[in-house]
């Protein structure tokens, strides 16, 4: 697939990874004005401005081709609100409220939020960053390229500080 014609490919890089951005900085987006993106096989293979298109890419046959004049181009999943600190997964609840249970049913199995804020009181900072890194180096994997990591497992002051500390 070729996209051409661009208005503007935001937050693109020559060396992928994993780029921490903080206040004022997450401003400053790296774009590309006029651009083109050009995927093989499901990933990008080539990208740059048009009038840096090299010929064997403007003459490749491709099934698709898509012509992006007045459009941005994002070349990755945005996820804007995820809770990668926290401290065990909790999955069996949300099997348990696919078959049909109640939230005070999970919390009397001992599950629920109060279950997860106590786990986050006992949890060393070093355990909890060393999780969510494995979470966002999955998440980066599947595509995601930028990610928002929230607090809200802790329920008091001192643990929802650990938990920002954590992130940032």
């Amino acid at each position: 697939m070729l996209i051409e014609n661009i208005k503007q490919l935001v937050q693109v890089k020559e060396m992928p990874g994993v780029q921490r951005r903080v206040g004022a900085e997450m401003s400053d987006l790296k774009i590309i004005e006029n651009a083109y993106v050009y995927v093989r096989q499901g990933k990008i293979d080539r990208f740059g401005p048009m009038t840096e298109m090299p010929e064997d890419v403007k003459s490749i046959d491709v099934k698709q081709r898509i012509d992006a004049s007045g459009k941005m181009v994002f070349p990755s999943f945005v996820d804007s609100h995820t809770h990668l600190v926290y401290p065990a997964s909790r999955e069996i609840e949300y099997i348990d409220k696919i078959k049909g249970l109640s939230y005070e049913e999970i919390a009397k199995r001992g599950g629920g939020i109060l279950n997860s804020a106590k786990k986050m009181a006992t949890l060393s900072e070093e355990k909890l960053l060393k999780n969510a890194l494995q979470r966002l180096n999955e998440i980066i994997r599947y595509g995601r390229g930028a990610v928002e990591i929230k607090s809200g497992y802790g329920l008091t002051p001192e643990s929802e500080i650990k938990m920002l500390r954590v992130i940032k």
